[in-house]
């Protein structure tokens, strides 16, 4: 019975280095997982955001945050004054135009 009691205490050594293993492994593996289903498309998809804002023209035909489209008459920063119809000018931030419109777009809807 005392060789019983040996052989259990020089089990948990065998394990140790396999058991520390699977603790590192598995939080990196989420990590990588959470990364590519996560973080990396939403970097993707801001970077590409980033870029549509900063390529933005006078005469580009928009769709902004509000769900609203118009012309860009002009820029003045972080700010564009959008023209919704002619007779009305709204100032919007640039950060909130979410997609810009081929052109011809407002004239056809």
């Amino acid at each position: 019975m005392f060789l019983f009691i040996q052989a259990a205490h020089a089990a948990p050594e065998a394990a140790g280095a396999a058991s520390l293993f699977g603790q590192i492994l598995l939080p990196v593996a989420f990590f990588a997982i959470f990364y590519f289903l996560v973080i990396r498309p939403q970097s993707k998809r801001t970077k590409e955001h980033r870029a549509m804002v900063n390529a933005l023209t006078v005469g580009s035909e928009i769709i902004f945050a509000g769900g609203l489209m118009g012309r860009i008459k002009g820029l003045e920063g972080d700010y564009a004054i959008v023209s919704l119809n002619n007779n009305t000018d709204v100032k919007v931030q640039r950060a909130s135009v979410i997609s810009v419109l081929p052109a011809g777009t407002i004239e056809s809807v």
